[in-house]
């Protein structure tokens, strides 16, 4: 059974940093590309940016790009997302997503996290 768990969202001060983790397990995504999204209550999903199987292409939106930073460790199974500089309006629940095709570019997302909370208090 595939599974993707997110962990490390909380209650944090605007200007604080965060980060997320998703780790993966029942199937390798070590060869596939990995996403972050949000949802805020309300509004629709939104991409925040994207990690390639090896790590060497990350693709970001530009709302978020200077601010977050994705990374993976293929040894822990798990994809990270650095956010710094939070905002209240960063406030929303965060997902990870997997492609299942391996060495795919751009992804497209197959799997899903259950998603953690992450407000950002003014």
């Amino acid at each position: 059974q595939v599974q993707l768990v997110e962990s490390g969202g909380g209650l944090v001060q605007a200007g604080d940093s965060l980060r997320l983790s998703c780790a993966y397990s029942g199937r390798t995504f070590s060869w596939s590309p990995m996403g972050w999204f949000r949802q805020a209550p309300g509004k629709e999903r939104e991409f925040l940016g994207a990690i390639s199987w090896n790590g060497a292409t990350t693709a970001y939106d530009n709302s978020v790009k200077g601010r977050f930073t994705i990374s993976r460790d293929t040894a822990k199974n798990t994809v990270y997302l650095q956010m710094n500089s939070l905002k209240p309006e960063d406030t929303a629940v965060y997902l990870c997503a997997g492609d299942y095709e391996r060495f795919a570019w751009p992804p497209s997302y197959d799997y899903w996290g259950q998603g953690t909370q992450v407000t950002v208090s003014s």
